[in-house]
């Protein structure tokens, strides 16, 4: 009996449902955190640099789910490629969780909680920026060249301001930079992903 050949169009729709289980779970969190902040305003004292980062996270996964469409035109999948959009993925959910973890029981506020993570928030936010940039040569090299210049800028920028989200707890640095990343992450999504081609 003949193998049958598997293409790559529908090898594409199978991953992109375990891409969307993983990511389901990261909107889940955050979907699940904002609820609770509705449901018991009082249990926690709110701080506007952490829900600025839950909307940008939020904004990054609509994000992710609409960009990944562009996996669409990869021709040859191995597991590798497939194993690397997971761990994006999961590098996604990870910055759901340590937004709204399942207890801050330790923490007087979202603000004490925030600033006792943030290593972790702010490394794993700089693990997707640089895992973009892989994602980007994954999809060929004349995707990338759509981005090559302003990634150049882009992603060396975000990854040292991260670094110093990690190291600063300076709460002047961090609402700027929140404000900055979110105006940022909506002129780059109204610029070069408003629509796919």
């Amino acid at each position: 009996m003949q193998q049958q050949v598997i293409s790559a169009h529908d090898i594409f729709p199978h991953i992109r449902v375990v891409m969307g289980m993983v990511i389901g779970l990261g909107l889940t969190r955050l979907l699940l955190g904002l609820a609770r902040i509705v449901q018991h305003p009082s249990q926690y004292r709110l701080y506007v640099v952490h829900l600025g980062w839950v909307a940008s996270v939020l904004l990054a996964i609509v994000h992710f789910w609409w960009w990944e469409f562009g996996l669409f035109q990869i021709q040859a999948w191995t597991f590798g490629t497939y194993a690397f959009i997971v761990g994006y993925a999961v590098t996604l959910f990870l910055l759901c969780a340590l937004l709204f973890p399942d207890s801050l029981r330790d923490y007087e506020s979202y603000e004490d909680y925030f600033y006792a993570r943030r290593e972790w928030f702010f490394g794993l936010l700089a693990a997707t920026f640089l895992l973009d940039v892989v994602d980007t040569f994954i999809k060929g090299e004349a995707h990338f060249q759509k981005f090559a210049f302003e990634y150049l800028i882009r992603t060396p920028i975000l990854v040292a301001l991260c670094v110093a989200g990690c190291v600063t707890p300076n709460r002047l640095f961090h609402k700027i930079f929140v404000v900055g990343m979110l105006a940022y992450q909506m002129s780059w999504i109204l610029r070069l992903f408003y629509r796919l081609d």
